[in-house]
C-alpha cells in the first residue's frame, strides 16, 4: 500500500475568486498561487456553501451545510455567550486524528471556543480574542495559553506552521489546516512595501458598478472618496500578496524537506468578496437583505499533489466545501465507520478521482444558503428563496446567468421562466429536505442561537444608516 500524502489546507478569510493572477486578475501578484494552480488543478466553479465567515468554516469541517451544523452567521466569540458551536458534531481534524494523522491548526478557526484547542487537533495556535490587527502587538492562543507577539500576524503564523513542520513526528503523515486573514478588513496594517506597489495601479481588474440603484440596503458601499476606494483596493491587493508570500515560505519549506510531492496541498477560501463588484465592498452582509451573488460566493480552489495529480489541470465541475472535506478523507484513506457518516449525512463527494482526470458523473447545480435565503444555481439560471424572518420581508430572485452574468436584472415575475421557476424550486427544496436538520433550519431562523449583535435578517430598515456610518468610523479608526 502507498504511504498516504500529507494533507495541507490553506483556508483564507474573505479571498474572493477574481483575485488572483492565476484567475484573470493581471494586476495583482501571486506567483505562489499560480505555483499551485501550474502544478496542480484549478477549479473555476468552486463555491461556499455560505457566504460569510463561521458558517462557511463549519462547513469545511463538518463536511454539512449551516442547516445542519446549525451556524447560519459569523460568531462574535466575545460577548455572545448563547452563540453556537460545533460541540457534539464529528470534525475533519478528529476524523484524521482517528484515521493515524498527526494534526495541527495555525490561525483562523472562528467556529466557537478559538482560544481552546478544539477537538481532534494535536496542534493549536489561533487567537486569543480578535483576529485583528493584521500589524502590531497581537494575543494569540498556543494549546490553550495565552502569547504575545508583536509583528504581521501572517508571518507569526507561518512562523509557526515551519516551526510545526520541522519539530513534528515524522513518523505520522500529516494534516495541517491554515488560517490566513489579509483579505479581511480592516483596510490597513498591511506591509508598506506591498500597498506601495500597488497605489498606482488602475485596478481594471476591479467593475466600477453602482450599488445604490440595486440595493437600497446597502451596508458597505465601496467609498464615497475615490481616493478612499483605491487606499482600500490597494491593502486587498496587499492582502492577497501578503498571503501568498507565505504560501511560498511553507511550500519551500515542503520541498527542501523532500515532502512536497507527498503533500496533498489545497488552497481555498471561505467565501468571496467583492471590491467594487455590485458596487459593493463586502459579502454576504454587505446588503440587507443577505446577497448570494457570484462573486460573494466563488472562491479560489486549487489541489496539487504531484505524486497523484495531473499538472495544469482547470476543472470546471461545481465543487464546494462538503466536496473538499470528502476529498481529503479520501486522499487520506480514511473511512469513517457507517454510523458516523449517517450522522453528518454530507451532502460532499470526493472530487479526486475527477481531478485526477477519470470521467466522473457529477452535480449539475449548487446549492448555498445564508440565514433565511437559500440558492441553487445552475450553468444558466440562479434562483434565491427569501423565508421572512420577524424583520426581513422582500422579493425571491431569479437570474439568467447566460444573458445576464453579473445579476443585474430580477426575473423572478417574468412568466417566460415560470417553468425554470418551478423546476429550480423543486429542486432546492429537494436538496434540503434530504439534508437539513429541522431545529437547524435556517428557514426558521427567529428560532436559530444569536451568533452577533448584526444579524442580517434581524437588521430594521431605520438602523441601515446607523450601521453604515459605524462601520465607516470604525475602518477609518483601524
Amino acid at each position: 500500500m502507498a504511504a498516504r500524502p500529507n494533507i495541507l489546507v490553506f483556508l483564507t478569510d474573505d479571498h474572493g475568486q477574481w483575485a488572483a493572477n492565476c484567475y484573470g486578475a493581471a494586476e495583482i501578484r501571486s506567483p505562489n498561487l499560480d505555483r499551485l494552480a501550474a502544478t496542480g488543478v484549478r477549479m473555476t466553479r468552486a463555491f461556499t456553501p455560505s457566504p460569510v465567515c463561521s458558517p462557511a468554516r463549519a462547513s469545511f469541517f463538518t463536511g454539512r451545510f449551516p442547516s445542519q451544523h446549525g451556524i447560519h452567521d459569523w460568531l462574535d466569540e466575545t460577548g455572545t455567550a448563547s452563540a453556537p458551536d460545533l460541540s457534539g458534531q464529528t470534525t475533519i481534524a478528529e476524523l484524521m486524528q482517528q484515521g493515524g494523522y498527526e494534526t495541527a491548526l495555525v490561525g483562523k478557526w472562528h467556529c466557537g471556543g478559538s482560544r481552546h484547542r478544539q477537538p481532534g487537533f494535536d496542534h493549536w495556535f489561533s487567537y486569543w480574542a480578535d483576529q485583528y490587527p493584521h500589524f502590531g502587538a497581537q494575543q494569540f492562543s498556543a494549546q490553550g495559553r495565552r502569547v504575545t507577539a508583536y509583528g504581521h500576524q501572517a508571518t507569526s503564523f507561518t512562523d509557526r506552521v515551519i516551526e510545526f513542520l520541522r519539530g513534528r513526528d515524522t513518523g505520522k503523515p500529516f494534516f495541517l489546516l491554515v488560517g490566513y486573514v489579509n483579505t479581511h478588513s480592516p483596510w490597513s496594517g498591511q506591509p508598506e512595501r506591498l500597498v506601495a506597489h500597488y497605489r498606482d495601479c488602475s485596478f481594471s481588474d476591479v467593475p466600477r458598478e453602482d450599488a445604490w440603484s440595486r440595493h437600497p440596503g446597502t451596508v458597505l458601499p465601496i467609498p464615497d472618496d475615490p481616493a478612499d476606494f483605491r487606499a482600500q483596493l490597494s491593502q486587498y491587493y496587499a492582502g492577497v500578496t501578503m498571503i501568498d508570500e507565505q504560501i511560498g515560505r511553507i511550500v519551500d519549506e515542503l520541498e527542501s524537506r523532500g515532502q512536497l510531492a507527498d503533500t496533498l496541498t489545497i488552497y481555498t477560501a471561505d467565501h468571496g468578496h467583492m471590491c467594487g463588484h455590485q458596487g459593493l465592498f463586502g459579502k454576504g452582509n454587505a446588503t440587507t437583505p443577505q446577497n448570494l451573488f457570484d462573486d460573494s460566493i466563488l472562491v479560489p480552489c486549487m489541489l496539487s499533489w504531484p505524486r497523484r495529480l495531473p499538472r495544469g489541470r482547470v476543472c470546471d465541475a461545481m465543487v464546494d466545501h462538503c466536496d473538499l472535506f470528502a476529498t481529503v478523507l479520501d486522499a487520506a484513506g480514511v473511512t469513517p465507520e457507517a454510523e458516523v457518516l449517517a450522522q453528518i449525512n454530507s451532502p460532499g463527494r470526493s472530487c479526486l478521482r475527477m481531478l485526477a482526470g477519470e470521467t466522473t458523473a457529477w452535480r449539475d447545480s449548487q446549492c448555498c444558503e445564508y440565514g433565511n435565503a437559500r440558492m441553487i444555481r445552475t450553468d444558466q439560471y440562479k434562483l434565491v428563496r427569501r423565508y421572512p424572518s420577524a424583520e426581513a420581508r422582500c422579493d425571491d430572485e431569479l437570474y439568467d446567468l447566460q444573458d445576464d452574468p453579473r445579476e443585474t436584472v430580477n426575473r423572478i415575475h417574468d412568466g417566460e421562466l415560470a417553468e425554470i421557476l418551478g423546476t429550480l424550486s423543486q429542486r432546492l427544496d429537494d436538496f434540503f429536505l434530504a439534508y437539513e436538520i429541522p431545529d437547524r433550519s435556517g428557514k426558521r431562523i427567529d428560532e436559530q442561537p444569536v451568533c452577533n449583535n448584526d444579524m442580517v435578517w434581524a437588521r430594521r430598515p431605520d438602523d441601515i444608516a446607523k450601521l453604515r456610518e459605524r462601520l465607516k468610523r470604525t475602518w477609518r479608526e483601524k
